[in-house]
């Protein structure tokens, strides 16, 4: 598990109102979100959906081609 150093900010009353973390740790948290979210993703495909390596070139030629 990632640890985490955390820094905890407090308004006026001393409630709990934000939490600081540093710059490395808050790139792995997004990376580790981003990981799982993919994940997440793929797991949800329709099998039938899967493209053949030709296809699969085919198809990001012709997005190229938009772009242009």
């Amino acid at each position: 598990m990632l640890e985490i150093n955390k820094t905890y900010v407090t308004d006026s009353k001393k409630r709990l109102v934000a939490v600081q973390v540093d710059i490395q740790t808050f790139e792995k948290m997004e990376q580790l979100l981003e990981d799982y979210a993919l994940g997440q993703f793929i797991s949800e495909n329709d099998p039938d959906d899967i493209l053949s390596v030709a296809e699969a070139k085919a198809y990001y030629e012709s997005l190229l081609h938009k772009k242009q």
